[in-house]
């Protein structure tokens, strides 16, 4: 049969809507981040401890006192965790999406119920969002909407959509015919039947589909961080690109927290909404744990917190730029630098992002997946990444991309792509080795991500040359799995042979040996270079001067890498400080600064 090229025609209408409708993707986009941007700050706007109050208060009128209890509990752990900033950036998105979820599903949700047709038609739309892997949602967000929250907000949206369309459907189908029949008889109108009879009779069901949504909404945003929303997600995503089992349990406890409030609070919302659940409720023995205050009392307490946190200055004043330590030449502008959660490319991008604000600049980093750091370098929504292993890891990349970049040079190389063994795996020193190994291995080759260059070059062309095609499988995941296969399997003393690069620090942890490549199909070794947006170095001459003159010898690179591991995750920019200091004049060097502009603006 021959083959259908479907993914060749949606490549071709997601390109014609990003041709014709950008204006449109443009608006949605910045509705979105409007929203987001205003619930963020409205969250983040009091001191942890205060919102956590808030929160509190709103647990305890919605579910008792004990419910209150907890909620400040579980809120002050996330803040012990350093992640209150990141939590309620993910609570911001959350909201965001299941607002927008709710203003399309729920007014759809009652034309399916009154409308077999549309519910016919709604139905496999549904199922196909239902069932689509939730990755592939962030390929046309990202491509719509450019990197950040709002291809973030967008592919929760759609993923959470289907509940709240579901079971607003369900909730009013579930009505009693024969109420909406005796609503008719006295000459109720239609609308009036819906908004008196039906919507009221349905809202513990509405409510139910409500919480789903929240809920899948929540569940998304770990996927949604490869796509630069921060929060919860990012940290997780971080966690994952590092092998930090920690963090990313600290991080996955803070969604867990948020999870658990949001299911009993909107659950409690629905209670005290519906008819039903209002006379329940009153006919219930109130015990002290579970006392609840009235509205007025509820809404009394967030007051006075709110008050007394302004009079006391807990609203602090808002931040402004940071301090620079050495002459002020970027006076608060801001760059933005993205980077793929490689050693060289944390330490090189948190290195820059100390010399820059020491310069004067306003810096944000956000971790990406490759393709993702690409895109968005070529959209202009970054501006440079550090960590392009030019010209054959990353050229595919290039090869789409290139035009709409900037190549600011080499600043380390040359490097090395191998496959590796443990050193206690005896006879197997190179590639033509693997060939009578294979039963050895288990016939498989641990890979990285699919979408890595050296994967691409392992598959089309490694394994050919040395006849190892059909002996060997190679496995795609990811650095973080390949990294643990390694750790456990060298744990263990088992074989495994495992995609590697130089530098890299398993070198320094682990007994390894690289394979020998004697037909040379690896290529010759990258070098690392600093890629840019176009046009970045014409809008920032002296930092593009600083980028292209910028290198690193392999002790200095290997030494501040050493320098984050110890520092551990969190701390990268402490890191880089206290190697800094380590190492004098270096900053100097690399961003050097005019005296007389210097001694200026210290005058100044």
């Amino acid at each position: 049969m021959p083959r259908i090229h479907l993914g060749d025609w949606v490549d071709s209408g997601v390109d014609w809507l990003v041709n014709h409708l950008s204006w449109l993707f443009d608006a949605v986009k910045a509705v979105m981040e409007g929203m987001y941007d205003g619930i963020d700050s409205v969250l983040a706007a009091p001191q942890p401890l205060l919102m956590a109050g808030i929160l509190a208060v709103v647990a305890w009128w919605l579910r008792g006192l004990l419910a209150g209890v907890l909620a400040f509990a579980g809120f002050a752990l996330v803040d012990s965790l350093d992640l209150w900033d990141q939590a309620m950036s993910t609570l911001a998105l959350v909201l965001v999406a299941t607002v927008i979820a709710l203003v399309i599903g729920i007014p759809l949700g009652i034309w399916a119920a009154r409308s077999q047709a549309v519910s016919a038609a709604v139905r496999p739309v549904l199922d196909l969002l239902q069932t689509m892997p939730s990755m592939v949602l962030l390929i046309p967000a990202m491509l719509f909407f450019g990197l950040g929250t709002a291809p973030g907000v967008v592919a929760t949206l759609i993923f959470a959509l289907a509940p709240g369309v579901r079971m607003t459907e369900l909730g009013i189908r579930q009505v009693d015919a024969e109420l909406v029949e005796a609503a008719e008889a006295f000459g109720t109108t239609p609308r009036d039947i819906l908004w008196r009879v039906q919507l009221p009779l349905a809202l513990p069901t509405i409510m139910a589909g409500v919480n789903q949504v929240i809920m899948l909404g929540l569940s998304m945003v770990v996927i949604a961080g490869m796509v630069g929303t921060g929060g919860l997600g990012g940290a997780v995503n971080q966690a994952i690109g590092q092998v930090d089992i920690g963090f990313g349990f600290e991080a996955g406890v803070g969604i867990v927290v948020l999870a658990i409030y949001l299911d009993r609070v909107t659950g409690a919302l629905g209670t005290h909404l519906s008819p039903q659940g209002r006379r329940a409720a009153a006919k219930e023995r109130t015990r002290a744990w579970s006392y609840r205050p009235r509205p007025v009392v509820a809404l009394a307490g967030v007051v006075v917190l709110a008050l007394v946190a302004g009079g006391i200055g807990i609203f602090g004043p808002s931040a402004g730029p940071s301090e620079a330590s050495g002459a002020n030449v970027g006076k608060g502008k801001e760059i933005k630098l993205g980077y793929i959660p490689w050693d060289e490319g944390v330490a090189s991008t948190f290195l820059w992002k100390e010399l820059l604000e020491q310069r004067g600049f306003k810096v944000t980093t956000t971790q990406y997946a490759a393709g993702p750091l690409y895109t968005g370098l070529a959209t202009g929504q970054l501006d440079f990444e550090t960590d392009s292993w030019l010209p054959t890891t990353h050229a595919e990349y290039w090869a789409k991309y290139g035009k709409q970049l900037e190549d600011l040079g080499k600043w380390y190389g040359p490097t090395s792509l191998e496959l590796t063994v443990p050193s206690y795996v005896k006879d197997v020193n190179s590639l033509a080795d693997l060939r009578d190994h294979a039963s050895e291995f288990g016939g498989k080759i641990i890979g990285i991500e699919p979408s890595a260059g050296m994967m691409g070059l392992l598959k089309d062309k490694v394994l050919k040359e040395y006849g190892l095609e059909g002996a060997y499988d190679v496995v795609d995941g990811s650095t973080p799995a390949m990294l643990a296969e390694l750790k456990r399997a060298y744990g263990r003393k088992q074989p495994v042979v495992v995609t590697l690069w130089s530098p890299h620090w398993a070198y320094s942890d682990y007994g390894l040996k690289k394979l020998k490549d004697p037909e040379g199909a690896w290529g010759e070794g990258d070098g690392v270079h600093t890629l840019a947006r176009k046009g970045f170095a014409a809008d920032n001459p002296q930092v593009g001067q600083w980028l292209k003159d910028f290198s690193m010898t392999e002790e200095q690179l290997t030494s501040l890498e050493a320098q984050i591991q110890k520092s551990g995750k969190g701390d990268e920019q402490g890191a880089v400080r206290t190697w800094l200091r380590q190492h004098p004049g270096l900053a100097d060097k690399w961003a050097p600064v005019a005296e007389d502009a210097a001694r200026s603006q210290a005058a100044g």
